[in-house]
């Protein structure tokens, strides 16, 4: 994997500056724009437009650049999928205006009459020209199948013990048994195990039951495919609860419901608990009735290419049986699973206790003594935070590389700029709301607005231009309040002043800080920082530094990561001849999309999913459109034309 390749600064997008009066009649230019739509010209395109498609018509996720590539790719994806009916709305056109641009967004809606028929969405962004209205920005999103159900609806669950369809491919209902405890048991067995001995052949079996597998599993259930999860642990969301104990989510409680209803409603913190999230999910697994297998552990996976059909061995409680399957979900995280630790010599001679943050529950039994981090990201502030907390006679981090550090409000406005792009105003809304230019993500992500628009206003844009307007924010919050990071500099803190979130969310998966309230306290000194020399040695009593100071220590975590390649498990399960047909999971390709992810990655009918909870909700719904589709043996093409090597930058 090349990791160091970070394609978004290089990819070419800048925000129209034409001004357009107050009194511009949108009616009209939306109902030219319509009828542009059916028979697009390269004309009718900005020379730098930009069109993202969300499985609409590349069958993936896409992201075209200059009208020139733009027409090329609509014009081809257009022969196989036939759009038509093109339709503004259903709501009106609208301004959006930030404080340097300005451009007018159309919603539409239209139909393909392809192989598969589609019900696809649009958003038309456009500026002046000249004398001519023509689109910068266009987005294109797959809503659903012709003739199937409505992924993004499923009914609960009327109660305890009810009997509940698991669904069939060809959308009738069959039942698989009884609800017990709020899990759809294969045999009906009632043991609270869902366990079967005999052979059984699912639509599709995900691996992994967290926020991205039962997401799929949900999606899935209301499209009517017959599918399970596979969790390992004993319990619904103990992926959350075994982390250390002040674990909790750094963004807002409406931000991280699963699909179909409000997981957490009002009475609940807003930032949740790693026990919120938990309690959260189980809640969730019962009113639906996701068919998931507890204590469940994937062992090895093999693929029959005469008979287009995984068989997968799985051990449940130590008991061992075979499932078979047409599409396989790996939804066990971006790469988590392998710890990374660094090492220093002669660690033998550490007299105190040394431990990973995989390890890490809390500190209390080290109270009065030295404690140290290493590492300098989320986790590492959190542990630094809960040894102070807990008493301890010092605490030290070891910073190893200047550290990106994001207020959490900064990051709250950029959600807020990123909305701006958003179609807010576009969208049926409950009666009495009516979202601002500038809807906060409180706003947005509320008690009111519905989470499915809510996810449309987030994840719909190109990242380069989500990039542009968080980078503008959060560079211009932090030259507000020079002092805040000032004082941390003063304590020994470095910065990275010109860090790029995009890049440290999609391409590094993480090494940054959202600052919760840790920084204030390095800037008073409670938290001390080492970050002049690294230590490359152990004492008994700490650890030796290259300058050679000395770190006092009786106990050391290191927060240092993981390795983030999941081609190294599916190597293990599933042989390296499909881990090697598989693209990298996670990181940004030649378009500015996440690799991997949520889309076809190099064999037919496998998927990888991840991502923090909102991408696991909103993406969930592609992969099981595409899991739908296939086995109605109508795929949805996959348009790989026009991709060309992309100079990227390095870092």
């Amino acid at each position: 994997m090349a990791a160091n390749l970070y394609t978004l600064p290089s990819l070419p997008c800048a925000l129209p500056t034409v001004a357009i009066p107050e009194d511009i009649d949108l009616a009209s230019i939306a109902s030219q724009a319509q009828k542009s739509l059916s028979n697009l010209k390269q004309d009718d395109f900005l020379p730098d437009a930009i069109w993202r498609d969300s499985f609409a018509l590349t069958g993936t996720l896409r992201t075209f650049y200059s009208a020139a590539d733009v027409f090329k790719a609509w014009t081809e994806t257009s022969v196989i999928h036939r759009p038509g009916r093109f339709t503004a709305g259903p709501a009106s056109p609208r301004v959006v205006r930030t404080a340097t641009a300005a451009w007018i967004e159309m919603p539409f809606t239209f139909e393909t009459s392809g192989v598969p028929g589609t019900i696809c969405s649009g958003f038309a962004s456009m500026t002046m020209e000249g004398e001519r209205w023509k689109i910068w920005v266009l987005r294109t999103i797959l809503e659903g199948l012709k003739g199937e159900p409505n992924v993004d609806v499923l009914e609960p669950v009327a109660f305890a013990g009810q009997r509940i369809s698991n669904g069939s491919t060809t959308n009738r209902a069959t039942t698989n048994g009884a609800t017990t405890n709020g899990v759809a048991l294969v045999n009906g067995n009632g043991n609270g195990n869902n366990y079967s001995n005999s052979p059984k052949h699912y639509g599709c079996v995900i691996i992994g039951g967290g926020q991205a597998g039962l997401s799929t599993g949900g999606r899935l259930k209301a499209l009517g495919v017959s599918y399970v999860v596979l969790e390992k642990h004993d319990e619904i969301g103990d992926n959350w609860k075994t982390r250390y104990d002040s674990t909790k989510l750094h963004t807002i409680r409406e931000f991280a419901h699963l699909p179909f209803d409000r997981t957490f409603p009002e009475r609940y913190p807003e930032f949740l608990t790693k026990d919120d999230l938990a309690e959260g999910y189980i809640n969730w697994t019962k009113k639906y009735g996701i068919n998931v297998m507890l204590s469940t552990s994937l062992t090895s996976g093999s693929w029959d290419q005469a008979t287009e059909k995984w068989t997968l061995q799985i051990s449940t409680r130590g008991e061992k049986s075979t499932i078979t399957t047409s599409n396989v979900v790996f939804a066990v995280g971006v790469g988590s699973q392998v710890p990374v630790k660094p090492v220093y010599k002669n660690e033998a001679a550490f007299k105190g206790t040394a431990l990973h943050s995989v390890e890490y529950k809390n500190p209390q039994s080290w109270k009065g003594k030295h404690g140290v981090v290493v590492g300098t990201a989320n986790t590492a502030h959190d542990v630094a935070e809960d040894m102070l907390a807990a008493g301890l006679a010092s605490v030290t981090m070891v910073q190893r590389t200047p550290t990106y550090v994001v207020p959490a409000e900064y990051y709250a406005e950029t959600h807020e700029s990123m909305l701006n792009l958003s179609f807010a105003n576009n969208l049926p809304l409950p009666v009495g709301l009516k979202p601002s230019l500038t809807m906060h993500p409180t706003e947005a992500y509320n008690a009111v607005v519905p989470t499915e628009v809510a996810d449309r206003m987030y994840f719909t844009n190109p990242s380069v231009l989500g990039r542009i307007m968080s980078q503008s924010t959060l560079l211009s919050r932090a030259a507000q309040q020079p002092e805040r990071f000032e004082a941390l500099e003063r304590a020994g803190f470095q910065l990275d002043k010109h860090g790029d979130m995009f890049y440290y969310l999609f391409q590094r998966f993480g090494g940054h800080y959202m600052d919760v309230g840790a920084s204030a306290k390095i800037s008073k000194g409670l938290i001390k920082i080492k970050s002049d020399a690294l230590p490359v040695a152990w004492t008994e009593d700490g650890l030796l530094c290259a300058d050679g100071s000395r770190l006092p220590a009786d106990v050391v975590v290191c927060a240092t990561g993981f390795v983030c390649n999941l081609k190294l498990l599916v190597a293990e399960l599933f042989g390296p001849e499909i881990a090697a047909s598989l693209d990298d999971m996670w990181g940004l390709d030649e378009e500015g999309e996440i690799k991997g992810a949520f889309k076809p990655c190099g064999h037919p009918a496998f998927w990888f999913h991840g991502g923090a909870v909102g991408q696991a909700r909103y993406f969930a719904r592609f992969i099981a459109l595409q899991v739908k589709a296939r086995l109605l043996g109508t795929p949805l093409p996959l348009y790989e034309a026009t991709r060309q090597a992309t100079k990227v930058a390095v870092l």
